[in-house]
C-alpha cells in the first residue's frame, strides 16, 4: 500500500506524516467508503473532482458512531467489468460495505446489481432510467436526475421559449446513458408535434465529431442538441461553434458537468449555450453554502457538479448510518429509505419505493464575457424543476 492510499484509507490525508495501518485503526475499525469512479480514461477529470469531493465530505465530518471515517479511490477506468470486481475486492478484503461513485451509467448499474447481490450500499450520480428503473435493487440509491427529468426540464422550457424552433437533431454516445437522453427526446419532441430530423451515434471512444456535425449542418436544424457527457460534450461543443453552428442554430448541451466543464471551454464558447445541470454553485440552500465554503477554504475554488454530486452521495450514506445508529447495510437501507432533508439543492426526498432521490433539475444559459460577475459566473440560471415518472412508470418492482 502506497503513502497515498493509506493516507486516503484513514480518512487522513491532510497529515503530513504517514501512520502505521494499525494505529490509523487502534482505537475503532473505521468505515470505510469506496470511491468508485474514473480516474484515468476519457472521464478522468470528472473523476477527479469527485474525489475532491469524498475526500472533503470525509475530512469534514471525520467520525460517524464513533468510527473514523476512511475512503478509498477505485479507478474502474470507465469501465463495468473493472468496476465490478474493483468494488468485490474492496468488499470481501477490506470489508467495506458502502459505496458512492459510478459516474457513467453502466458501470454504475454493474456495481448497483452486484453489490445488491453482496449485501452493500451503492449511492450514484448517473443518469441512465434504468438505475432506478427496471434495474431498481435494495442496494442501489441515485442523487441525480434520471435522463427523463434531464431532458423533461431542458428541452420542455426550450421549446416554450423558442416557439419557432420546429427542427431538433441529436447526437448521441451509443450506449444507455445516451439511449436514455435519445429516447426521451425523441418522446418530448412528438409530444409536441416538432420534428427530430435526425441523430448521429458515436462510441465512447470518439475524439473526433465533425462527421457527425456535418451530417447535423446538412439537416438545417433550429436546435442541436448534445447528448453526451463530460470530455466528449466538450469536443463536440468546440468543433460546432468552430463549424459556425452557434450562429446558424441554438445549442443545448443538455447533461454539462456544470463549472468544471465551463472552465475548459471558456466563456466565449459557451455564450448563448443552453446547459441542463444537477448541480450549481449559486444555488440558495444552507448545506450548498457550506459546502462552497468548505469547497474554497480547502480547495480555493467553487465547487463543481462532479465534487458537489460525490460529497452529497457520501453524506447520504453516513446520515443513514446515523439515523440506523447501525453499520449494518440492511438497517442503514431502511434508515435512508423515504428520508427528507436539507440537500444541495433546497428539501430533498429519497423515495422509498425505487430509492430515487426527487430533486432539481436546472436549465443554464450561458452569459457574454462582459457581463460576468467573477470569474465563475458563466451561466445564469433560467429554470430550475422536476420531472420524475412515478416509479411503477419507470418500471421498478423493487425486490423485499
Amino acid at each position: 500500500m502506497n503513502r497515498r492510499n493509506l493516507l486516503k484509507l484513514g480518512g487522513l490525508a491532510a497529515l503530513a506524516t504517514p501512520l502505521p495501518f494499525k494505529a490509523v485503526f487502534a482505537a475503532e475499525p473505521a468505515i470505510l467508503l469506496g470511491a468508485p469512479n474514473p480516474m484515468s480514461g476519457p472521464f478522468a477529470a470528472n473523476g477527479k473532482f469527485a474525489e475532491m469531493g469524498m475526500k472533503l465530505f470525509v475530512e469534514e465530518t471525520k467520525a460517524v458512531l464513533g468510527r473514523p471515517l476512511a475512503y478509498r479511490v477505485l479507478d474502474t477506468q470507465g469501465k463495468p467489468a473493472i468496476a465490478v470486481r474493483q468494488v468485490q475486492d474492496l468488499f470481501e478484503q477490506q470489508h467495506a460495505r458502502f459505496f458512492a461513485g459510478g459516474i457513467l451509467s453502466s458501470g454504475a448499474l454493474a456495481m448497483g446489481k452486484s453489490l445488491a447481490k453482496q449485501g452493500g450500499i451503492f449511492v450514484t450520480t448517473a443518469g441512465a432510467d434504468e438505475i432506478t428503473g427496471s434495474d431498481c435493487n435494495k442496494a442501489t440509491f441515485r442523487w441525480s436526475v434520471p435522463t427523463y427529468g434531464a431532458i423533461r426540464q431542458t428541452i420542455g422550457p426550450l421549446i416554450e421559449r423558442l416557439p419557432d424552433a420546429k427542427r431538433w437533431y441529436t447526437i448521441t454516445p451509443q450506449y444507455v446513458f445516451g439511449e436514455g437522453l435519445l429516447s426521451a427526446t425523441k418522446d418530448i419532441l412528438k409530444e409536441h408535434g416538432l420534428e427530430h430530423v435526425g441523430n448521429s451515434y458515436h462510441s465512447l471512444d470518439e475524439r473526433e465529431f465533425s462527421g457527425y456535425l456535418t451530417n447535423a449542418m446538412a439537416a438545417k436544424p433550429d436546435v442541436l442538441v448534445l447528448l453526451n457527457f463530460g470530455s466528449q460534450s466538450s469536443e463536440t461543443l468546440r468543433q460546432a461553434v468552430s463549424f459556425g453552428i452557434k450562429n446558424q442554430a441554438t445549442i443545448l448541451l443538455a447533461w454539462a458537468s456544470g463549472l468544471e466543464q465551463f472552465e475548459s471551454l471558456g466563456a466565449d464558447l459557451c455564450q448563448d449555450v443552453y446547459f441542463g445541470v444537477q448541480y450549481w454553485h449559486t444555488i440558495d440552500s444552507p448545506l450548498n453554502h457550506n459546502l462552497v465554503e468548505q469547497t474554497q477554504a480547502m480547495y480555493n475554488r467553487m465547487p463543481n457538479y462532479s465534487l458537489a454530486g460525490s460529497y452529497i452521495i457520501a453524506k447520504m450514506i453516513v446520515d443513514g448510518i446515523a439515523k440506523a445508529a447501525d453499520a449494518d447495510p440492511a438497517k442503514v437501507i431502511a434508515a435512508m429509505e423515504g428520508t427528507v432533508y436539507d440537500g444541495l439543492t433546497g428539501s430533498e426526498t429519497i423515495r422509498k419505493q425505487d430509492h430515487q432521490v426527487i430533486k432539481n433539475y436546472y436549465l443554464l444559459k450561458g452569459k457574454p464575457k462582459d457581463q460576468m460577475k467573477d470569474k465563475d459566473d458563466y451561466c445564469e440560471i433560467i429554470q430550475g424543476g422536476q420531472s420524475f415518472l412515478d416509479p411503477e412508470q419507470a418500471g421498478c418492482k423493487m425486490p423485499a
